[in-house]
C-alpha cells in the first residue's frame, strides 16, 4: 500500500496508547507509527488497539504499520526489549521478534533504524539485517530516522543493495528543515516524515501568514500548516490526543492551498 499522507504517532502515550490509536483509527487516520523502545512507546499497547480493531472489521492490510529498532544508545538499559550485551546483528533480530509480538502481526509495513550507528560499518551491519527482512517479505519498506547529515544519508544510500524508502526526521529550524535532505530523498524516492510539525514550529503557527490563511479558508492555523507540508510532499506524524483535533486534521484534503500560498509559507522556513 502507499503510504497514507498522515500518520498517527505514538509516542509518550504510555498507558494511553491502546485507547488513543483505536480512536484515531476509527476517526479515520491509517497509519500507525511506534517503536521498539519501551522508554518512549508502548508497543504492545498499539498491538492490542489493533488487535480491538480487527474484532470490530478493520482489516490489517488497511492499516501501514511503522515500527523501529532503536540501538541501545537510545534505550532505558533497565528496560530494553533485547540483550544489549548480543552482537548487533542479534539485537536486531531480538528486536523484530518483539515487535513482531507486541504488534500480533506478521509483517510490517515499513521498519525503520531509528537513529544512525557508528562507526559506519556498524551501520551497514544492521542494514543487511533489514535487507534480509525486506526480501523476506517480513517489512515492504526500509528506513532510517534522526539522520540530520546529508553526508550519512548518502552513504547509505550508496552502500545499500535495497534502498532506504523512507526518512523520519524531526522538522524544525536547527536543522534548517532539512532543506538539502529533502531535495536528495525527493531525487531518490525516498519519503520524507516530519514529526514535531507543530510544536517545534510555534513561531510559524503563530505567523500573520498562516492566522491569515487560517481566517481565509476557515480552518485552524495547525489545519494549514499541516496541508502546507503534505503540498511539499512531507508526511506529518501527528500525535495529538483530542478526538477534535484528530477529526480536523485529517479533514485537511478538503481544500488546498494555491502556489504562492505555499510560496508564502515556504519564505517562513528561511
Amino acid at each position: 500500500m502507499n503510504i497514507p499522507k498522515l500518520i498517527y504517532g505514538t509516542a509518550w502515550k504510555k498507558e494511553e496508547t491502546t485507547r488513543l490509536v483505536e480512536l484515531a483509527v476509527k476517526s479515520g487516520f491509517r497509519a500507525i507509527d511506534t517503536a521498539c523502545q519501551p522508554r518512549h512507546y508502548n508497543e504492545k499497547g498499539v498491538g492490542d488497539a489493533l488487535q480491538n480493531l480487527y474484532a470490530q472489521g478493520f482489516k490489517r492490510e488497511e492499516i501501514f504499520l511503522e515500527t523501529k529498532f532503536t540501538p541501545k544508545d537510545g534505550q532505558d538499559l533497565n528496560n530494553i526489549p533485547y540483550n544489549p550485551n548480543d552482537s548487533l546483528e542479534k539485537q536486531v533480530l531480538d528486536s523484530f521478534d518483539v515487535s513482531l509480538k507486541n504488534l500480533q502481526t506478521s509483517y510490517f509495513d515499513s521498519y525503520i533504524l531509528h537513529s544512525p550507528i557508528f562507526p559506519f560499518n556498524h551501520m551497514m551491519k544492521v542494514w543487511k539485517i533489514f535487507e534480509s527482512f525486506y526480501e523476506k517479505g517480513k517489512t515492504k519498506n526500509i528506513g532510517i530516522s534522526n539522520c540530520y547529515d546529508i553526508r550519512v544519508l548518502k552513504a547509505l544510500y550508496k552502500e545499500a543493495k535495497i534502498k532506504p524508502t523512507i526518512l523520519q526526521n524531526r522538522f524544525y529550524k536547527d536543522s534548517d528543515y532539512d532543506k538539502e535532505i529533502r531535495v536528495f530523498c525527493k531525487e531518490n524516492n525516498i519519503k520524507y516524515l516530519g514529526f514535531w510539525t507543530l510544536s517545534a514550529n510555534l513561531h510559524i503557527l503563530g505567523s500573520k501568514e498562516i492566522i491569515n490563511l487560517a481566517r481565509q479558508y476557515k480552518k485552524t492555523q495547525a489545519q494549514i500548516f499541516y496541508r502546507f507540508l503534505t503540498q511539499i510532499e512531507i508526511t506529518p506524524l501527528n500525535g495529538t490526543t483530542s478526538h477534535e483535533h484528530m477529526i480536523e486534521d485529517l479533514d485537511i484534503f478538503s481544500f488546498e492551498l494555491s502556489n504562492n500560498e505555499i510560496e508564502e509559507i515556504s519564505t517562513l522556513l528561511n
